[in-house]
């Protein structure tokens, strides 16, 4: 009987504090007084202003990666005006910071992303509107990221200070996930070795909190240089090193046919000479290798660079390859994913307005969605739980290879928007991603707290940890300069 009235006053409290917008006010907290979960959830609700105060503030800013110093010092401010204890510039990145509470072990690590992307500019409005203030935009949702990481640190703050928890909370601001590896850099500075475990979610469409991969990446340039000459006065006397660029671009198209069907290659050509006229002396491909495993990337990025020599050759050029970074596919860490998930499912899908609603169905008609993909506008259930490989790669995956590694995703957008377009830019600066972001503050607080206080879940989650990585050596993927100022500076 006694069982059965703590889940009632535990789910009058997720009710409670699952308000909008709101904190919640007057919540069966002090019926529960006892429990650092209730009350990490009553404090999650009570940090909705913050939160959304914070998404929207870093939507605004809108800063590409390595240049997101007013997201990092707002967020970075925020915690230290907590009671945190707050270094910047970690790791020779500017926009990097470490907040931590507490002391002693375990230490939990919550990871908070706030990079914008590049050309992504756009209103929170249901159509394509770039707005004219920034270049940039938060089209994978890194505003709404940070600020519900920030909001679950204090909210498990709160039940550390209450209840007397043991423990280290530690909060990493993370810059350039998009690209720059920051949280690499983080680990190659030795700033990660002393975590327990590491928490994450990621805005997305769907609401999941599946033992889901993702993809291994590496990311280099290719650098031609020739010799310039009059296009058609001396044609022969120059070497054209765009000519070097166009090779490579074909080779590379032709071993597409013999890479194993995960495999993904993308590349642009960032500069490709001036003038027609002129036979450009130098020319450059940026290229980045998918593939499901880091093995698979390795193997694939030594027959490109092959593929360069030749290039090379032909055209009688020099080339020369830099690493720009590379990240690792997730491991993933089944106690942990299952803990996750059970909080997911105990909060429950973001509660979404009319308005929200009307939002969703307006862009999904001015991006052509309608019958080509879910029917509701909205998602609105949690899947199942299970597992598999995203078509995505991120910079967790080199977290999930030195500690144990733990996320969700929490829809923030509506149903089949892309990643990385002007529609999820628009939805993360629109009351959909908002009521994601304090959806996604709840389950981080809960989790958070479980991860404190259940050393049997530490326990199970360092031998799964163990046993999956196996004899694999992990080592950041990297050039070995300090970061750079900013993204195209590689």
């Amino acid at each position: 009987m006694r069982s059965r009235i703590s889940f009632i006053l535990f789910a009058s409290l997720v009710i409670a504090c699952h308000a909008p917008f709101a904190p919640a006010a007057d919540t069966p907290a002090r019926q529960t007084a006892g429990d650092p979960r209730a009350t990490a959830l009553a404090a999650a609700g009570e940090q909705a202003p913050l939160v959304e105060r914070l998404g929207k503030q870093i939507w605004e800013y809108a800063e590409p990666a390595f240049q997101e110093h007013r997201s990092s010092k707002l967020l970075a401010d925020t915690l230290e005006s907590a009671g945190f204890r707050v270094r910047r510039n970690v790791a020779e990145m500017p926009t990097a910071f470490v907040a931590e509470f507490g002391s002693g072990k375990p230490v939990i690590a919550l990871l908070a992303e706030y990079d914008a992307l590049p050309g992504l500019s756009n209103a929170a409005e249901p159509i394509q509107r770039p707005d004219p203030r920034q270049m940039a935009g938060h089209g994978c949702g890194h505003n709404l990221f940070g600020a519900a990481i920030v909001g679950a640190a204090l909210s498990a703050k709160t039940s550390m200070e209450k209840h007397g928890l043991a423990g280290t909370l530690r909060v990493y601001g993370c810059p350039a996930e998009e690209g720059g590896c920051g949280k690499a850099y983080l680990i190659r500075a030795g700033e990660m070795k002393d975590i327990d475990l590491a928490l994450h979610w990621h805005p997305a469409a769907s609401n999941t909190a599946e033992m889901k991969s993702s993809l291994a990446i590496i990311r280099f340039r290719v650098r031609f240089t020739g010799k310039s000459a009059h296009a058609a006065g001396s044609p022969h006397l120059g070497r054209s090193a765009l000519d070097g660029v166009e090779l490579m671009n074909i080779g590379v198209n032709y071993l597409r046919e013999h890479v194993q069907s995960t495999a993904r290659i993308h590349y642009v050509i960032t500069h490709g000479g001036k003038r027609p006229n002129v036979v450009p002396e130098s020319a450059e491909a940026w290229y980045y290798i998918r593939a499901p495993k880091m093995s698979e990337v390795q193997a694939i990025y030594a027959r490109v660079r092959k593929i360069a020599e030749g290039a090379a050759l032909m055209s009688e050029t020099k080339q020369e390859i830099r690493m720009v970074t590379g990240s690792y596919e997730i491991l993933p860490n089944e106690p942990l994913a299952r803990a996750v998930d059970a909080n997911l499912r105990a909060i429950g899908p973001p509660p979404y307005t009319d308005e929200d609603r009307q939002f969703a169905e307006a862009i999904r008609r001015e991006l052509n969605l309608e019958g080509k993909g879910d029917d509701e506008p909205l998602a609105t259930t949690i899947k199942p739980f299970g597992g598999g490989v995203g078509n995505g790669s991120t910079d967790v995956g080199d977290v999930s290879w030195i500690v144990p590694t733990a996320g969700f995703n929490v829809a923030t957008a509506a149903n089949d928007i892309p990643g990385h377009s002007w529609g999820m830019t628009a939805c993360a600066g629109s009351g959909i991603g908002i009521r994601g972001a304090l959806t996604a503050t709840k389950v981080l607080a809960l989790s958070t707290i479980d991860f404190l206080v259940d050393a049997k879940l530490l326990e199970a989650a360092r031998k799964d940890f163990n046993n999956r990585r196996d004899e694999t050596k992990y080592e950041p993927v990297l050039d070995p300069s300090p970061p750079p100022e900013k993204l195209d500076d590689f």
